[in-house]
């Protein structure tokens, strides 16, 4: 058995080389039989209204002439009547596809099922391996008798947070923090006056806790309003139909944004308290406060809030990175990408 797993770069690409070696011991288990798996990252195209561009697919495939099954496990979000797709076979090409997104967190055993479970629907029901690897408990196969293609959705009440969540992960909000290096610098610069200021140190020790909590929360939202403004990231359904999808594109989007704000906030707060520990004498900063003593508590408030400060003025710093940069954080630009690919080649080849 010769198959071929193919995947988009980024996470996906990671997901595969993690299982590879599982898998092709999983098959030689399941079917006694010599099994050579190959991995090949390629970017799966897609057509103008966002449907997969099979050709480009074909492609690919054609490199490969021994393969005798294709999974493919794309970064594009799949949602057919009215649930996120899963999983699709094509029979007639002896491939699958496979939503990384619409798998929500998954874990190496949940890649793996689905998988195996994309394999049995490419086999005849007597080449099928023990039940154990046949289903996955969050979804149901079913057939299209128009096209003959069989489709895996996952359920109506999980799915849609589940694909939220993939979406949200494969943005790696954590790692795109660093592409807001000027919106940092302009955080980190005007969030450092707060160690110098006393007039700060006085207000932060009369804000209650609770209001002190809400002044971070509105300066978090406020920078995750400005990028999504700035930025043009929030996408209008062009079609009826395809509501449901964009209101996905957009919630993944602001959850994106506001988990890159948020880590950019701890930073700021961790690195203007060990500033403020080392700067700020105890003895000055009980006099500048009218308290006998200065408590660790003390210099977290300024910390807490001149990292405010530091995230409202980041927001206009901001406007200096690159928007290619940040836009690319969502999904629905990237997926405008791909299909301002195809419309190149085309107009090439004309």
């Amino acid at each position: 058995m010769h198959v071929l797993l193919i995947s988009d770069p980024g996470p996906p690409s990671r997901c595969v080389a993690s299982i590879k070696d599982e898998f092709s011991e999983l098959l030689r288990q399941d079917f006694d039989a010599e099994v050579t798996v190959d991995v090949c990252t390629e970017t799966l195209r897609v057509q103008a209204d966002h449907r997969l561009e099979l050709s480009t697919l074909d492609s690919i495939v054609d490199r490969f002439p021994g393969a005798d099954l294709v999974i493919m496990l794309t970064d594009i979000p799949r949602h057919t009547q009215g649930k996120p797709l899963i999983a699709e076979v094509l029979p007639d090409r002896n491939v699958a596809v496979i939503s990384h997104p619409t798998l929500g967190a998954p874990t190496r055993r949940r890649l793996l099922k689905i998988y195996m479970s994309c394999l049995n629907q490419l086999l005849p029901d007597e080449h099928h391996p023990a039940q154990r690897h046949r289903l996955p408990r969050w979804g149901q196969w079913s057939s299209r008798a128009d096209s003959g293609r069989r489709t895996l959705h996952s359920h109506t009440s999980t799915g849609g947070p589940r694909l939220v969540l993939g979406m949200t992960m494969a943005n790696e909000p954590l790692r795109m923090a660093r592409k807001l290096s000027r919106a940092m610098a302009a955080a980190a610069a005007t969030g450092a006056f707060g160690i110098f200021y006393s007039s700060i140190w006085q207000m932060s020790h009369h804000l209650s806790t609770l209001r002190l909590i809400s002044i971070g929360v509105i300066a978090i939202a406020l920078m995750v309003g400005w990028l999504i403004t700035i930025n043009r990231l929030w996408d209008r359904p062009v079609k009826e139909r395809l509501a449901q999808v964009v209101f996905y594109y957009n919630l993944s989007t602001v959850l994106t944004l506001i988990i890159c704000v948020t880590s950019l906030y701890a930073i700021l707060v961790v690195g203007i308290l060990a500033g403020g520990l080392i700067v700020i004498d105890p003895e000055f900063m009980a006099q500048t406060i009218n308290r006998p003593d200065a408590r660790l508590n003390n210099y977290l408030d300024i910390a807490w809030l001149s990292a405010a400060m530091g995230v409202v003025a980041g927001a206009l710093g901001s406007s200096f990175d690159s928007d290619i940069d940040v836009r690319n954080l969502t999904h629905s630009q990237r997926l405008r990408a791909r299909v301002h690919t195809v419309d190149s080649d085309e107009t090439d080849k004309d």
